[in-house]
């Protein structure tokens, strides 16, 4: 997280410790991006999200897809894409389909970085999702 140019992490090992350390800070937004590599508007939504990262280096966007990432989306429930989980360090602010609109999201997210109240109001995967993101093992 120390690169002036942020993209948005995976699931993969690499990008793990930066997630861990982004869910870790108590002030930083965490946006996680729910979808699906089959999903032609999540394919489209995903250069939307590389631009929401680059100009937003003070949040951490993280893609997700739920069949590959499995292990990690756990049992969230999906109804649509894309679907965002977002997070101000451990604590949910949002959660829910959004429009894959690069300004609609954008102003979600700057609206929500203003200091938004944690919900409570989440369902128990999506309060729990920081959690799945575990170190992995040295090899």
């Amino acid at each position: 997280m120390t690169s002036d140019a942020m993209t948005v992490l995976t699931a993969r090992d690499c990008d793990r410790e930066a997630i861990l350390q982004a869910f870790a800070d108590p002030a930083r937004l965490v946006i996680v991006s729910l979808c699906a590599a089959w999903c032609d508007t999540c394919t489209q939504f995903r250069a939307a999200c590389e631009r929401l990262a680059q100009a937003r280096p003070h949040a951490t966007f993280v893609w997700l897809d739920i069949e590959d990432d499995a292990a990690i989306a756990g049992d969230i429930d999906v109804e649509n894409f894309p679907t965002l989980a977002i997070y101000r360090g451990r604590s949910p602010l949002h959660f829910g389909v959004s429009l894959p609109h690069e300004t609609t999201v954008g102003r979600l997210i700057d609206a929500l970085a203003e200091g938004a109240p944690a919900r409570t109001d989440v369902p128990d995967e999506v309060a729990e999702l920081p959690a799945q993101f575990t170190p992995t093992p040295s090899q």
